[in-house]
């Protein structure tokens, strides 16, 4: 049994915003997306890390849980991502680290997936699925041309408890410690796929995504991607750095 971060998901209710900053800023292609019941929703890659996936609403009783989280939230991260080869397993450990997964849902074989909500889970919603077919569609003709190649190569997720935050990656999704200090914890996947959690107490349902971290693969950001890039990332609810490689 293998678990992957695979991607984090952002929900915004304009998608243009996301297109220009992970696209023609960042360097993301298109990867796949289509529509769910409620809502649209595509997904790029990068040359290392976890993907990029936007999710927007469209309309009806389905889009309900998105149109609450943005009226409540704004446009902001929504979710990470977990593929993962045997859910059953996976949802096992879970529960063994007394965390009840909510919203499961095992009836598609080629999407089976469970939630776990963000009070179990330090401050973000968790999805973990078992995937089949990947639906494939052409890019959305939004999408600009991409931007010199970038890895993203760091999730910074502040949590008011370490130890349990740490259990929950490391034991039931697999992550590989890989450095530990009494106020932070640094755990990776496959494919330059990297996680820092960091101690912070009074935060609001015990955690929050602090920022991203993107690195130019061919050389640094120039001042008018940076400038671009703030821009375009405060209007998705997203603090996104960009390193010197």
């Amino acid at each position: 049994m293998t678990v992957v971060l695979d991607h984090l998901a952002i929900g915004t209710p304009t998608l243009t915003d996301g297109w220009e900053l992970f696209g023609g800023v960042l360097g993301g292609t298109w990867v796949y997306g289509g529509d769910s019941p409620g809502f649209w929703w595509g997904q790029l890659e990068f040359a290392a890390g976890p993907k990029i996936e936007l999710m927007t609403p469209t309309g009806g009783p389905d889009a309900a849980f998105l149109e609450r989280f943005l009226a409540t939230r704004g446009a902001s991260p929504h979710h990470f991502n977990f593929i993962v080869t045997d859910i059953e397993a996976t949802l096992a450990r879970i529960r063994a680290l007394g965390i009840e997964p909510v919203q499961v849902n095992l009836s598609n074989p080629n999407w089976k997936e469970a939630f776990l909500h963000p009070r179990s889970a330090h401050g973000v919603v968790i999805q973990v699925a078992q995937q089949g077919d990947s639906p494939r569609v052409a890019p959305p003709r939004e999408l600009p041309e991409p931007g010199p190649p970038a890895l993203f190569d760091l999730i910074e997720h502040h949590v008011g408890d370490l130890g349990g935050a740490t259990r929950l990656f490391r034991e039931a999704l697999d992550g590989r410690l890989e450095a530990g200090a009494d106020d932070t914890a640094e755990l990776t996947w496959p494919g330059g796929k990297r996680i820092r959690l960091v101690r912070e107490d009074g935060l609001p349902l015990g955690g929050s995504l602090h920022h991203v971290r993107f690195t130019r693969a061919g050389g640094a950001f120039s001042g008018q991607d940076s400038e671009r890039a703030g821009l375009l990332a405060k209007r998705l609810g997203l603090t996104v750095e960009l390193a010197r490689p």
